[in-house]
């Protein structure tokens, strides 16, 4: 059987790790045999003990928390690839692609790099990932961003990333999100989910709240607010914008702006949300889309990357508004939530979605073609 050595950056579970967690269960079964080299402690490491996947220390860092040099980390990562010999690397992310690619050339293996992101990129960069056999993007606004942006186009195939449908799933509302929060049961609850950060948008949704909360307090003013996730950066300015959101928790937003921390519930908080806001400044391929989609959540997202290819124009499976505009997401989340009627066919046609296009055997499916096409005979 085909062994696949995976590159792993970091040790939280974002929607990168998350989305290729959900293809272990497919590739086993297709026979191919994975294992994942990444820091050797975190969410990740536990997720992985807990699917029985086998693990490798690789850290980019030494004890002190310091980078270690490029250089260094590709003798490394060739040390290992000499010692596991496995048939095939994947890198999980674009710096882990870069890091990876001349490595895996020179040695003459295989290798896969993963685009997850839509961000610019160096020359070096580009020319570090041409080295991969292939690249895969998560999205076809993924791929066009850096297909423009130099990365070999014969290369660079889309693959959709895949959701369990048993674990996200439409079910009532069981009210504990609302007995955990101390709020009574008839209160609508509008959550974003996802990393805290500038790109991810929170501050749109605060200042989205506060124009429904000065400007149409009458049947909004019952409405909370969620926000789900942590931030990882350290970056000043990052510290900075997680400052200013929870500085947004004031005047009629005070008892109503509630920061839950990162969660190991979403699926049971996606079944309890009214609506899911996502006002994202850019997103390649949102996971918790997919997964609100699977869920039947009624969403409000940011039309930006590949939003659109979870919810096309026509399926009326969301709303899509501009991004950087708190005034049109005001306005879709106060027509949601005072449409009960529009909030269930949204949330059905984003079922439908999910079903047709996002299922994780079916993303496992192709991926184990991929791994297989470019192993060879």
């Amino acid at each position: 059987m085909p062994d696949v050595l995976l590159l792993c950056e970091y040790a939280t579970l974002s929607g990168g790790e998350r989305s290729m967690l959900a293809t272990f269960e497919g590739l086993q079964t297709a026979g191919l045999v994975p294992t994942v080299a990444g820091p050797s402690t975190g969410p990740l490491a536990d997720a992985l003990r807990r699917q029985s996947v086998a693990r490798l220390p690789f850290s980019l860092h030494d004890a002190n928390g310091k980078r270690l040099p490029q250089a260094r980390l590709r003798e490394q990562l060739a040390r290992m690839i000499r010692r596991q010999r496995p048939d095939l690397l994947h890198a999980n992310s674009l710096s882990m692609g870069r890091l990876s690619g001349p490595v895996a050339a020179e040695l003459g293996l295989p290798s896969i790099a993963h685009l997850r992101d839509i961000i610019k990129l160096s020359r070096q960069a580009v020319a570090d990932l041409n080295r991969h056999t292939r690249l895969l993007a998560v999205s076809r606004a993924v791929r066009d961003s850096h297909v423009a942006g130099g990365l070999a186009a014969e290369k660079t195939r889309v693959l959709h990333n895949g959701v369990d449908l048993r674990q996200f799933q439409p079910r009532p509302p069981s009210g504990y999100l609302h007995r955990q929060l101390g709020l009574p049961p008839e209160a609508p609850l509008v959550g974003t989910i996802g990393q805290i950060c500038l790109r991810k948008g929170q501050d749109v949704l605060a200042r989205a709240a506060a124009i429904l909360a000065n400007d149409l307090p009458g049947d909004l003013a019952d409405v909370h607010y969620l926000i789900v996730g942590q931030r990882y950066s350290g970056k000043g300015e990052s510290r900075q914008f997680e400052a200013d959101l929870h500085a947004a928790a004031t005047g009629p937003l005070a008892e109503r702006l509630h920061f839950l921390g990162d969660r190991d519930d979403v699926d049971r908080i996606l079944n309890e949300l009214t609506l899911l806001a996502h006002p994202a400044r850019q997103e390649p391929l949102g996971r918790v889309l997919l997964e609100s989609a699977a869920a039947g959540v009624a969403v409000v997202a940011t039309d930006v990357g590949g939003t659109r290819e979870i919810f096309p124009p026509g399926s009326q499976s969301a709303r899509l508004v501009p991004p950087h505009d708190p005034d049109s997401l005001a306005w879709a989340i106060a027509e949601l939530i005072r449409d009960e009627s529009l909030r269930e066919r949204l949330g059905a046609a984003a079922r439908c979605r999910a079903e047709e296009d996002f299922d994780a055997p079916r993303a496992a499916a192709a991926l184990a073609d991929h791994y297989r096409q470019v192993i060879g005979p």
